[in-house]
């Protein structure tokens, strides 16, 4: 008689429990996409150390995920120098960023081209700044109380994180001659309405309003994972002279004679 847990005989010694391969197989590559989203552009070599793999370990679970199409490589130029050949990155790729969570916002697209239809652009633009108004609303405590430029944008990378935009913050200009070069990069990895603001801009023009009014200062959107680029990246002016305001400056949207009250 054969015990339906070992498969082996019974009364003999219990069989060694064999892991289940693919399942770990899974969550290793899970992990390791996560941390492309999280830190990408990425190396091999940093993910390595990161999750604290051996590097034939990432390199078999980049292939597997650049064969599902999940991660994609982009050449990176030496950052300091510019100079030499450019190094392998790697970032999500669109199918990616779809897998992370924004499959429902077919629905949402269609609905909103049915409203641009049915009321126009204004009306569109009316509802992204209502909801870029409630993000505001919630992050402005946040925000209380911090007067330094550089900790304003730590507060706002932290909470977009904890909305799942998986942001960071990076110092540049930091070895510049002249402090008034001297800037803060916010990075978002991730961008739960990234299909959205594809088909509709004025999302991406919403929140770089948003966090303009948050941070006290003008800040410029470099790039943005809508239009293309593996991350969405704010400037945000940190040198001398760069004092925030602590007085809210609001965007008035402007109202079409359709949307004023009756």
């Amino acid at each position: 008689m054969y015990s339906s847990k070992t498969d082996v005989p019974a009364g003999d010694a219990p069989a060694r429990i064999v892991p289940a391969t693919g399942e770990a197989e899974e969550r290793t590559r899970d992990r390791v996409l996560y941390s492309v989203l999280e830190d990408g552009p990425v190396s091999a070599a940093e993910l390595g150390e990161r999750l604290g793999f051996t590097p034939a370990a990432v390199r078999r679970h980049l292939d597997a995920l650049s064969k599902q199409g999940l991660v994609e490589v982009k050449l990176v130029a030496n950052q300091r120098t510019g100079a030499g050949r450019p190094s392998r990155r790697y970032v999500l790729s669109h199918r990616g960023q779809t897998k992370m969570g924004n499959d429902y916002l077919d629905i949402a697209t269609e609905a909103l081209t049915e409203l641009g239809r049915a009321a126009g652009p204004d009306a569109v633009k009316a509802f992204a700044a209502r909801r870029f108004g409630e993000m505001e609303r919630r992050y402005r405590p946040v925000m209380a109380g911090i007067d330094g430029l550089e900790e304003r944008a730590e507060a706002l990378s932290e909470a977009l994180s904890a909305d799942g935009f998986v942001a960071s913050t990076r110092k540049v200009g930091a070895d510049s001659p002249t402090a008034t070069m001297l800037s803060v990069q916010l990075c978002q990895g991730h961008c739960p309405i990234q299909e959205l603001a594809r088909e509709f801009p004025v999302f991406c023009e919403m929140e770089t309003q948003t966090f303009s009014r948050l941070l006290g200062v003008d800040v410029r959107r470099l790039s943005t994972l809508a239009s293309g680029g593996h991350v969405c990246t704010t400037h945000i002016p940190v040198g001398r002279n760069q004092t925030p305001q602590r007085a809210e400056k609001r965007t008035r949207i402007k109202i079409t004679k359709q949307e004023r009250p009756r």
